[in-house]
């Protein structure tokens, strides 16, 4: 299946795989179940996760809740990843973790140039 933006071509196992770990970590920011000591992760949205091919690494993208303070937040979830990698292994049943990384999501920003754009030549 290939991905729009990138061009990279990604196997049912690896979006199926990203698809889990989303969800995963979506509902451990929801119930605050890595115990950041500096964030509130019940703002944080993970937008999309992207698994490398031997499923060892995965790419969250995520963004706060107003998409505010968006590189504190993801410099805060880098740097206080192992205790969210904790959280996940009791959540996700996988042969080996994949260690996470964070990438703050540029989509909407974007998008919302893209829509500008297109009200500007109406």
């Amino acid at each position: 299946m290939k991905r729009q933006n990138s061009g990279t071509t990604y196997s049912q196992r690896q979006l199926r795989v990203g698809e889990l770990i989303k969800q995963s970590l979506g509902q451990i920011f929801l119930r605050d179940e890595a115990k950041l000591p500096i964030l509130e992760t019940k703002n944080i949205t993970v937008t999309e996760v992207r698994m490398s091919p031997d499923l060892k690494n995965a790419r969250a993208y995520v963004i706060p809740l107003g998409g505010k303070n968006t590189e504190k937040a993801v410099d805060t979830l880098t740097e206080f990843s192992y205790l969210i990698r904790k959280a996940l292994s009791k959540k996700v049943d996988m042969k080996f973790l994949p260690k996470v990384s964070f990438v703050s999501d540029k989509s909407f920003d974007y998008a919302e140039k893209i829509e500008k754009l297109i009200e500007k030549n109406k």
